[in-house]
This record gives structure tokens, sequence and C-alpha cells, in this order.
């Protein structure tokens, strides 16, 4: 299974207050990552929340395909943004060779270790050759739940690299690590990594 039911449900029922807190301003990293695509070109958001960055995708007009494993936040999306959102959980992607990137900011965190070569193989598939990747997750040594009952995948960074390495052909073009906290005001260690299919 590639999304923990008591996670989904967290979101479910605490949509109106994630999106408050997070669904104002568009993610800082963004910008820089839509820069490296081509102009007009075809985006998959994975975990679109309340819809902002797929919003500011849209502005920067680019085709974008929000998606997110929980109805509360797709409804939040279009109410806001109309961004044409639909749910969809992550093992659920089958489009083939059809974006030119996938966006997941703070999204692939929550799928389980277990379920994680999967969904890349689906990313690799959706994206067209020479696509671009995006995903950020919290670091950490073991699979478990914060203090909200949410479930994290806790990765540590060089087992992360190894499951990206592991898809043919894509090669690691950014990695960052940096401290930010989430809604539960923890502060944690993070990843970005951003990759590109050949």
């Amino acid at each position: 299974m590639s999304t923990d039911p008591d996670t989904i449900a967290f979101y479910q029922a605490r949509a109106p207050h994630y999106v408050l807190k997070f669904g104002q301003a568009h993610s800082y990293q963004l910008d820089p990552f839509l820069d490296r695509l081509p102009a007009g070109g075809c985006v998959l958001e994975l975990g679109c929340g309340g819809g902002q960055d797929a919003a500011r995708i849209a502005a920067r007009g680019f085709s974008v395909d929000a998606t997110d494993a929980t109805p509360a936040m797709v409804a939040k999306a279009n109410e806001r943004w109309g961004v044409g959102a639909r749910v969809m959980a992550f093992g659920e992607l089958a489009a083939e060779a059809a974006y030119d990137g996938v966006w997941a900011h703070a999204s692939l965190l929550h799928a389980p270790r277990a379920a994680l070569p999967d969904i890349l193989a689906r990313i690799d598939r959706a994206l067209r050759p020479g696509g671009w990747f995006f995903a950020s997750y919290k670091l950490g040594e073991a699979e478990g739940r914060d203090a909200l009952g949410r479930f994290y995948n806790f990765p540590p960074a060089d087992w992360l690299a190894a499951q990206y390495e592991a898809v043919q052909g894509w090669e690691i073009a950014e990695s960052r690590q940096y401290t930010a906290s989430g809604f539960d005001n923890v502060t944690r260690d993070w990843i970005d990594l951003i990759a590109r299919k050949a």
C-alpha cells in the first residue's frame, strides 16, 4: 500500500487547519525547479495539499495535473485555486511518458519504505525523456509516526540516494539538506532531491 490510512484520515479531518497554515504561499523550491522545465510543459503534482503550488505552476504557464490522496485536500485546492485537482494515491499513478516534470513537495515522505521503489518506477514511466523530478523528505533512521499520528518513512540520506540510483537512467542533479519544522512544529533534518531522467 502506497498510503497510510491513518495519515489520510488525519489530513481529511484537519484539511482546513493545514491549508490555513501552509496553503497561502507556494514552496520556495518551486520556481527554481520549474526553471529547469521546457516552457509550457506538463507537470504532475503528487500531494497537492491546499493547491498553492499547483496554482503557481499554472501561473507560470505550465499545464498542471494536481493530485492528492486526501479528498478534503483536493476539495480545498479546487475551492480556492480552481486547479482541477483530482484524488489519486501514489500507487495509482499509471501514466506513461506524459509529464516533463513531477513535483512531490513533502508528500512522498508519507510512503512506506517498501512502497517507494514501485512509486519511483511509476514516476519514471510517467516522465518523458529528459524529464525532471523533485521530492522532499524528512530524514531519520527508522519508519514511524510523529506526535500527530502521521506516518513517515524517515529515511537516511544514503538509503534514499540508493533507491534513486536503482532507477535505471536517473541522475541525481541536486541534493540539499537543511532543517525545517512542519505542521507539528518539530524541527527536523530534511532533504530535497532533484533527479533527471535520461
